[in-house]
């Protein structure tokens, strides 16, 4: 069933208790007298629906959570860079208090009016928060006469400021962040432009067997690199020497590949690896022969850590003729330039198609923006797991629990 948006809503006076993903990478100073952003990508995305709710006279009431501060207030999890760092984005004060329920946030709430935005200090500072607890979710409630869920990320969670608040608000609502992961990862998938392509990367099947499953009936062709798919070669009976393998889920790959055969899905591993001596750019590397009727493999005591040029060369013919591809997952260790080659092609031809492109959250998006190819996407999720959940075909629990239009 539909569910409300945030132009469904007249915000003007309101105090919108909004939450947002400002989950934001952080380091020390030089000096180690501050916390500095290093990747303002997730207060950046949240933008257009804050900017919306200023210009339309809402009273905006922000909540986050930053880490894993675990129930206890530790400064390097303080929201506070990032209430410094929206500031300057809008061009505008953005009011920040120390707590997120009790006295202090109520009288920050009270104080507000209209067109002015605080955050709240981290959610995660309490454990009542993952714990989802009724009485915690109440106490957020109470700022807010209308609740928007503009945090895509964390919509997997039933957490006390993604699902519990909207027990206690009439109106909730999806923010203009959440309703576009919606349209890309759902909406569009559903009749996607044929064909449609799913590449799968990263390091372990079982992080993305349930996507494979489920996009199986869908889809028509997979490309899998990364670790995960020398578990596959393994399972063909290839030599992996040293790499990353998961024994117990050798059965597993047997099926899916037999599944693909028997629903005549394309399912493609790459013909070639790199493969290296050790773990490092000063690593010793040479490509393997083409896998072939039993030949081909990683050598005993290297370690496969990139496709090689003959994969490279398949996948791109197979994604220029696509007209809907996702891609979640790397193809190597790309964070390692002499391991990253598989995963920039991978984007190039990607950002080069005139298909729907879709990255799936994860590290595709550092991937995309590593390579400065970002902007020639058509979209790129902020949703790691949630991302992977949705398309999973599972509900959301942040999505679920918003009001029905």
């Amino acid at each position: 069933m539909a569910k409300l948006t945030i132009q469904d809503l007249k915000v003007e006076g309101k105090r919108i208790l909004m939450r947002v993903d400002f989950n934001v990478p952080l380091k020390d100073s030089d000096d180690g007298s501050q916390r500095i952003i290093t990747d303002d990508t997730r207060i950046r995305a949240a933008l257009p629906s804050i900017e919306y709710l200023l210009k339309n006279g809402g009273r905006v009431i922000l909540m986050s959570h930053l880490g894993r501060p675990k129930g206890e207030r530790k400064a390097q999890f303080s929201l506070k860079p990032a209430a410094d760092r929206l500031s300057e984005l809008l061009g505008a004060p953005v009011a920040f208090a120390d707590d997120c329920i009790g006295d202090t946030a109520t009288q920050a709430v009270d104080q507000l009016e209209n067109g002015q935005v605080l955050l709240l200090e981290n959610v995660r500072y309490h454990s009542e928060e993952t714990e989802n607890d009724p009485a915690f979710a109440a106490q957020l409630a109470a700022h807010g006469d209308i609740f928007i869920n503009d945090a895509f990320g964390t919509a997997h969670r039933a957490h006390a400021s993604t699902a519990g608040v909207t027990q206690d608000i009439d109106q909730c609502a999806m923010g203009f962040l959440v309703e576009r992961e919606l349209k890309y990862l759902q909406d569009e998938l559903r009749e996607p432009k044929r064909p449609f392509l799913v590449i799968m990367g990263g390091a372990k099947v079982s992080d993305k067997i349930q996507v494979i499953t489920a996009l199986l009936d869908k889809a028509d062709a997979f490309i899998i690199g990364g670790g995960m798919a020398y578990t596959f070669r393994k399972a063909q009976g290839y030599t992996i020497g040293k790499s990353i393998c998961e024994d117990d889920k050798i059965e597993l790959a047997l099926d899916i590949l037999k599944q693909a055969e028997e629903k005549n899905t394309q399912f493609l591993l790459p013909a070639d690896n790199l493969q290296a001596d050790a773990f490092g750019e000063d690593a010793n590397v040479k490509y393997t022969a083409p896998y072939a009727g039993g030949s081909g493999g990683i050598d005993d005591e290297w370690e496969g850590l990139d496709i090689g040029p003959v994969a490279i060369e398949e996948f791109a013919k197979v994604i220029a003729t696509a007209g809907t591809i996702i891609w979640n997952g790397p193809m190597g260790v790309f964070e390692i330039d002499k391991f990253s080659k598989g995963t920039q092609a991978v984007a190039q031809a990607m950002a080069k198609s005139e298909a729907v492109t879709i990255i799936g959250g994860g590290d595709s998006v550092t991937a995309v923006n590593k390579y400065g190819l970002a902007d020639q996407m058509t979209f790129i999720s902020t949703g790691g797991g949630a991302s992977l959940e949705l398309l999973e075909g599972k509900t959301l629990p942040g999505i679920a629990s918003l009001s029905d239009k």
